[in-house]
């Protein structure tokens, strides 16, 4: 028995990285997996391996500041599984860091449509389909950036989760009534491509580590086990908290 048997779940940013590990571990545990990105190829090849290995796998296209692309692969995901149970709002972006009055408008405005903005349309057009289902568990990735360490935060970015973090709160008591929860999960730094751009110069990343007691990047099935949880039944009575996977950055 997996922990999701019989359940379907879509996650966005489903192409690498932690998306990639989510839509894998779920499927291990019996979850019809769609998954969504603009990383085609390589979401198809995601795709692939999960069906290849004896899952239920659907890669569709999706761009999460689009509404109209929310909407074509919540209807997709009805079309072929009948239900939606579980959303997990996975796909973000960074930027390079920036002094306050450096940033412009435009830069803020984008990371903030992806960040902020693509979760509010995933949850926007998974609520209505849960609750014809009876309920479902929407997660969303968050980061420390949200919670605190502000010294150290690039401030769009750390704005842009943050707003993913309260939205978060806001959706699980208003939709608890409806049996569907909302969890935020909050990574640490997190060995992905992403990171791994962001910070290609080696003194950086150990400038960064530095604020870990850990001393070391935290890695994507990390993270996946942790979504895994708040997927789950195992969670069921768990709503709007904040779990945070961070190696003890938060404590510093």
């Amino acid at each position: 028995m997996g922990k999701l048997d019989g359940k379907v779940a879509l996650i966005s940013g489903g192409a690498r990285g932690q998306g990639a590990a989510e839509a894998r571990l779920f499927s291990q545990e019996g979850a019809k997996v769609v998954l969504c990105d603009i990383l085609d190829e390589q979401g198809q090849q995601v795709e692939a391996e999960i069906n290849e290995l004896g899952g239920d796998a659907l890669y569709i296209h999706l761009d999460v500041a689009n509404e109209s692309e929310w909407e074509s692969a919540v209807a997709a995901t009805i079309s072929k599984y009948g239900k939606l149970d579980i959303l997990v709002n996975n796909a973000a972006i960074v930027i390079q860091k920036s002094a306050i009055e450096d940033r412009t408008a435009d830069e803020w405005d984008r990371i903030f449509e992806v960040n902020a903005k693509g979760v509010f349309l995933g949850t926007k057009h998974a609520i209505p389909e849960m609750r014809k289902a009876g309920g479902g568990s929407i997660v969303n990735i968050s980061s420390v950036a949200g919670i605190g360490q502000s010294q150290h935060q690039e401030p769009a970015y750390a704005a842009s989760k943050g707003a993913v973090r309260i939205f978060s709160k806001v959706t699980a008591s208003q939709h608890a009534i409806d049996g569907i929860r909302c969890n935020s999960v909050h990574p640490g730094p997190i060995d992905t491509d992403m990171i791994q751009s962001a910070m290609s110069d080696p003194a950086r990343l150990e400038a960064r580590l530095e604020r870990v007691p850990m001393r070391r990047l935290g890695t994507v099935d990390e993270i996946a086990k942790g979504v895994l949880y708040l997927a789950s039944d195992d969670s069921s009575y768990v709503t709007g908290s904040e779990l945070v996977i961070d190696g003890g950055a938060i404590s510093m």
